[in-house]
């Protein structure tokens, strides 16, 4: 069964096994994943109040800095923030993740 991850504090992402609504959330989930091959993670910026997916993406960062990237076959970014949406992507790719902007 694919592993299909999702962080957003709104929608329902009905393809994804598992959502995560805050960044704390999101960091937890993907390191319940650590070990996991992540079929596609499903990213929104905006995460409600002050909260944004930046953390997550922090972690995602410094994992491939250290050489044990996270495995994601793809990260779909499907926020309505449009300025947030391709930090996130410009900063995954950066590190080799396959990104690319989706509506969810």
């Amino acid at each position: 069964m694919p592993i299909v991850l999702g962080i957003d504090d709104l929608r329902p992402l009905p393809r994804a096994t598992r959502i995560a609504r805050t960044s704390r959330e999101g960091i937890q989930l993907l390191e319940e994943h650590r070990d996991s091959f992540i079929d596609e993670l499903w990213l929104d910026h905006d995460l409600g109040g002050d909260d944004t997916i930046m953390p997550v993406v922090t972690l995602m960062e410094e994992a491939a800095f250290n050489g044990r990237p996270f495995r994601i076959g793809a990260v779909f970014v499907h926020s309505a923030n449009p300025i947030g949406a391709e930090t996130v992507v410009r900063s995954l790719t950066r590190w080799s993740y396959r990104v690319q902007r989706a509506t969810a």
